[in-house]
């Protein structure tokens, strides 16, 4: 067989028939190569809004409002049927009777939304509207939790949202000491029954809040929880102590 050489030879060398088989027999024992995985979908800004998204809605009731306050916020789900699906607050809606603060509260909804839909770690925006607090004074609200202002719920809702989806997670307390939190508050509710009878206004307080009548506001949760145990004021609803 002749081949005519068409360009400069600049180098050759001389291949035996064992060199001629060596290529189909390492074509035939290549492993398929996998699959390329799908791309895993983050959430940014530019993501068109699905045509139905899921969501939860709150009540919140303040003193601070002659009519109740509905706040609606939609999740959006992210890579949908794989390991790497993840439930995102998408948007967030307010609905009351009370027209009177319609404005700030349209501003409000949709900056959150843009926060929202922007990405990243959203959880911030929990501690920024818990931290607002109204000039006239805050309220205690069921439980004995106290709020500084109506728009601190408003945050304390959109926490309570991202604890429900799985985007802040509460550091759980142990065994022993959830048991000791238990026996101090038995304690505690023994020797006040001893010292004096509640009277109708204490007893209502008592059952409203949970605790004990004489509890006051703990600076680490804001609840109406913290006694004064052993000359230690001790909350009876996380654990907090000023003693350590």
């Amino acid at each position: 067989m002749t081949i005519k050489i068409e360009k400069k030879i600049k180098g050759y060398e001389v291949v035996k028939p064992e060199d001629k088989a060596a290529p189909a027999v390492q074509a035939t024992t290549e492993q398929p190569k996998e699959a390329p995985m799908a791309e895993v979908i983050q959430m940014h800004e530019s993501l068109e809004r699905p045509e139905a998204l899921i969501g939860s809605t709150f009540k919140i009731k303040s003193p601070l409002f002659e009519h109740a306050l509905y706040v609606t916020i939609n999740d959006i789900v992210l890579n949908a049927g794989t390991p790497y699906e993840q439930r995102r607050p998408f948007e967030i809606f307010i609905n009351s009777k009370n027209m009177d603060h319609f404005q700030w509260i349209v501003a409000l909804t949709r900056i959150l939304s843009a926060v929202f839909r922007k990405g990243g770690d959203v959880t911030f925006i929990v501690e920024e509207l818990k931290a607002v607090f109204d000039p006239r004074g805050g309220y205690f609200k069921a439980g004995g939790v106290y709020m500084p202002s109506i728009v601190a719920e408003i945050g304390a809702v959109i926490e309570q949202h991202m604890k429900n989806i799985g985007l802040i997670h509460d550091p759980e307390m142990s065994d022993a000491q959830r048991a000791l939190i238990a026996e101090k508050r038995a304690a505690y509710e023994n020797a006040a029954q001893k010292k004096t009878e509640l009277s109708p206004t204490d007893a209502d307080t008592n059952d409203s809040a949970g605790f004990p009548p004489g509890a006051t506001l703990c600076a680490k949760c804001n609840t109406k929880a913290l006694v004064l145990m052993d000359g230690c004021q001790t909350c009876l609803n996380c654990g907090y102590s000023k003693c350590g």
